[in-house]
Parts: structure tokens; C-alpha cells; sequence
């Protein structure tokens, strides 16, 4: 079988998205792995380090044409340098970022946001919102639909019957109500309601420890309420080497687990690492289900 075709978008071309896209496409590892066929805007003039519309709007186009590509299979997957998302509100694009654009290019119902690395899984129930609006958001629906589509895709990484934890919201989980009620009136109904589906999982535990708990094996991987909840231990543990998934998509889509870096664009000193191993992940993956279609 021929090896996977991965397309590897440059994200916002002002940022290192191209510098780093290109050094991962060249990589002895990533040639053994896969294709690699670089997605960039064409030729013009992006300062690097320069926030605009235009490189917000020429990121975009990229992916679209990357995803087309994977829906018509002429690629296998798709790997992703970061977007920046104050481009993409400059350019007047409505969506906060690559997740919910891919959402909505693929009709996929529900997606969530995985990082992956072999320290630690974590999956966020929300992303890109104000710490403020969480618990609003963070729905007896909203959960199951998270843990179910967490379940479902973990296989595919190795787990073939997944321990999935969730983390509480409210320091200690709540305390009984002590401190916060979601965990009781929302998460724990939530998480009961998977286990009657077969689904194992448990929880809600402290936030501050759950993650320790994850790290030594206790869970394959955890839930987590918030952005920064989640990414904290994760880029703790593993910063360049873990991989930002998109789950519940119908295409492949791996991604680095860092921003546009603004700051160093341009300098050829942005490290390839990340976007090496979402490449290396993407591959697998992409393998895998070419191999589940024969």
C-alpha cells in the first residue's frame, strides 16, 4: 500500500506556519511516513509578523482548498499550522478558529477538541469561549455528547476500551455544593447517564489532581471544562509534542499545540517539532482507517 498523501496547511502566512509547514514536509521522519504535499496561499507579500486581514483571509482559502481535497480523497488528511484568530474576525470570517470552521465545512454535527500526546489525553467540552460563560455552557447535553464522541474515537488512538475521567469545574469538584453546584445538578447526571450506555467513565474529580491521576495511567483520557483547564497540564507535560485532533470529523485533521508566534516569524528559529509530530500523527491515523476501508 502506497503511503498516506497528508496535506500540511501553512495557517496564517505573517506567522511560522510556513517556516515550520515546509521544515516538517522535508523531515527524514515524515517522509517515511507519508506524502507530504504543503498547502500555501499564492505567492504575495505576508510581512512576517504582521497582523491583517489579508493573511487572515488568505489562511482560510488554504484550508478550504486543503479540505475539499481530503473530501474528495485526493489527500489522505490534513495537517494544520496555527491560524490566527484575530485575523480571521479582521478578515470578517465568523469563526473562532480552525475547529469550528472544519465543523462547519464537513456538516459535522459535533466535534471536539483533543490534545494528544503519550504523557496525556485531554479533550475540551469548551474551547474558545470567556471563562465567565462557561457554566452556562456546560450542559448536561453538551457533556454526554463529549464523553460519548470521546469514547467513540479513542479507539483509533490504541484505546480499545477507553477509562475516560472528567475534571469538575469548581475547586475540589464542588465540595458536596460547598463550592459550586454544576457538578452536582449537571456533570454527575451527565456522566451516569454515559455509564448506563456502556461508556466508562467516572467522575467529576478535582481539577487539581485528576490530571496527575491521568499521567500515571489511571485514565486514557480526561474531559476537561475549560480551555485553560485542559491545555495547563497538557503543554506542562508535553509542549511540542503533543497534537491539537479534531474528533467527530468525517476527514483526518491533526494540528500543532501552539499560536501564530508572531513574535519570532520570520527569524528561522520556530521549532518544527509540533508540526512534525501532528504530521506523524495525521500518517498514522490516516493509515489506519485506509486500512479498516480494505
Amino acid at each position: 500500500m502506497s503511503l498516506p498523501r497528508i496535506a500540511i496547511t501553512v495557517g496564517d502566512p505573517a506567522g511560522i506556519g510556513p517556516e515550520v509547514a515546509a521544515r516538517a514536509a522535508e523531515d527524514g521522519r515524515v517522509r517515511a511516513a507519508c506524502e507530504p504535499l504543503v498547502y500555501a496561499p499564492p505567492a504575495a507579500a505576508f510581512p512576517a509578523g504582521v497582523l491583517s486581514a489579508a493573511a487572515g483571509r488568505a489562511a482560510y482559502d488554504t484550508i478550504v482548498r486543503a479540505v475539499a481535497d481530503a473530501q474528495r480523497g485526493e489527500v489522505d488528511a490534513i495537517a494544520t499550522a496555527p491560524v490566527n484568530k484575530e485575523a480571521f474576525r479582521l478578515a470578517g470570517l465568523p469563526w473562532a478558529g480552525h475547529t469550528d470552521l472544519l465543523a462547519h465545512l464537513t456538516n459535522a454535527p459535533h466535534v471536539a477538541m483533543m490534545f494528544y500526546s503519550e504523557a496525556l489525553r485531554v479533550v475540551l467540552a469548551t474551547v474558545h469561549v470567556a471563562l465567565a460563560d462557561v457554566p452556562r455552557m456546560l450542559t448536561r447535553d453538551l457533556l454526554e455528547e463529549t464523553i460519548a464522541l470521546t469514547a467513540g474515537e479513542l479507539p483509533r488512538f490504541g484505546y480499545a476500551a477507553p477509562i475516560i475521567g472528567v475534571a469538575g469545574l469548581n475547586p475540589h469538584a464542588g465540595e458536596h455544593g460547598l463550592f459550586g453546584r454544576e457538578e452536582e445538578q449537571t456533570m454527575a447526571p451527565a456522566i451516569e447517564a454515559c455509564r448506563a450506555r456502556g461508556i466508562d467513565v467516572r467522575g467529576p474529580y478535582p481539577g487539581d489532581t485528576i490530571f496527575v491521576r491521568a499521567r500515571r495511567g489511571e485514565f486514557d483520557a480526561v474531559i476537561a471544562c475549560y480551555h485553560d483547564q485542559g491545555l495547563i497540564p497538557v503543554k506542562l507535560v508535553a509542549f511540542g509534542q503533543a497534537v491539537n485532533v479534531t474528533l467527530g470529523l468525517p476527514i483526518v485533521r491533526t494540528s500543532v499545540d501552539h499560536g501564530t508566534a508572531f513574535d519570532i516569524a520570520g527569524k528561522g528559529i520556530a521549532d518544527p517539532e509540533s508540526m512534525i509530530a501532528a504530521v506523524l500523527l495525521a500518517a498514522r491515523l490516516a493509515g489506519a482507517r485506509r486500512m479498516a476501508d480494505t
